[in-house]
Formats: structure tokens, sequence, C-alpha cells
């Protein structure tokens, strides 16, 4: 595994580069974002997929989310109708996840039955530049693993690089992270629903955060 120790607002290029060049031949990395630390490659990169369900130990019904860069790359991989053109614009980028009718370029293998998806846009320079670098949307799981029989996410680079040291090829060290899991909120049908209740206000929804 490489460890590359990045700066969180101002992140060197070079770095950024060399994690992009191993998510381009099918690495796995693991990255900070604004709310935890991320597991993901490659959108296009299936067997590399096949391996993130494999360490997190996920039933393949699960679909796995993934970031883009801005929101004129969401409308290249969603259906984004007017009135959630308006949510993402007030809302992205920031910790939601928004669930919406998947396009053509979306790979099956990331699409739910009903063909919707999760995209996320993160204010982490990190995540932002690595996703511009590598060319395309990186897909985004929180790091995680089980502990008596509970979810722990792992968002300290140190306990991570212990644990996937021979599983993933790249962290980026952005230091230690104190954030939740993003907020996860459906808007596929006629009104947002919100799956999950994670980072980010959720009161304009008429939730308590």
């Amino acid at each position: 595994m490489l460890r590359l120790h990045v700066k969180l607002d101002t992140p060197q290029p070079r770095h950024i580069e060399r994690a992009a060049e191993l998510l381009r031949t099918g690495g796995l990395a693991a990255y900070p974002t604004d709310t935890t630390y991320g597991l993901g490659c490659d959108i296009y990169a299936k067997r590399t997929i096949d391996r993130i369900y494999a360490l997190k130990g996920l039933d393949r019904e699960h679909r796995l989310s993934f970031l883009c860069s801005d929101l004129s790359e969401v409308a290249r991989y969603a259906v984004v109708e007017d009135r959630n053109y308006r949510i993402l614009r007030h809302h992205v980028p920031g910790p939601y996840t928004f669930i919406l009718p998947a396009t053509r370029e979306v790979p099956k293998l990331i699409q739910s039955k009903t063909r919707t998806v999760g995209i996320r846009i993160p204010t982490c320079p990190v995540s932002t530049m690595l996703i511009r670098a590598l060319g395309h949307p990186i897909i985004s799981t929180t790091v995680s693993r089980l502990v008596d029989n509970e979810v722990a996410y792992s968002n300290d680079p140190d306990e991570i690089a212990k644990l996937f040291a021979r599983s993933i090829d790249v962290l980026l060290d952005g230091g230690p992270l104190y954030g939740e899991p993003s907020s996860i909120i459906d808007l596929s049908g006629n009104t947002p629903t919100v799956l999950r209740k994670g980072s980010g206000d959720l009161s304009w929804l008429g939730v308590d955060a």
C-alpha cells in the first residue's frame, strides 16, 4: 500500500496525480472526504468494485454511490429534473448523497433495480482534485469494519493503514477526521425522502439534524 500524506485544504498535485494513476489501472484507494474516509475506485473498474464488495462483506443487492466533481458531471450520470436541480444547486457541494434516476452512462453494476444511483459532490479538495485528475467519478463507500456485529467507521489514517495495508493500493492520508457518513436523500420519487440521517442539516426537509 502506498501512503501519501496530503494537505486537506491544499492537496499536493503530485500526490493526487499519483493516486489517480493507480485508480486508472484498477487500483483501490482510501481518501478523505468532507465527512469520513472513503473507499473507492474508478466507476468503470468492475473487478475493483468486486474487491470493495468482498472487502466490506456487502450483499450484492447493496448499491454503491459515487462522487462527482460538480453539477455538470452529475448531469451526465443522472437525470436531474428542474425541481431536483434547484435542490442540488442549494445543497451541493456538501455532506449529502442524493438518489437520482441513472442515465445510460452509469455501469449497471452500480445501478439499483429501479435504475437509480447515489451521487455526492464533496467539499473536500482532496476528493474533488482526485475526481478531476482521474477524469471519472469515483465509487465512494465509508471505510468501516464490523465490531461486535456493529459497523465501526475508521477515520484515523493510522488505523486504516493497519487494517487495510494488504487490501488497498493507496491511502491519501489527510490526518484524522471527525465527521459522520453523509445523509442520504432519495429524490427519485415525487417528494424528497431521507433514507439515512447523517452529516448535514436536514431542517430544510422538515427533519431534525
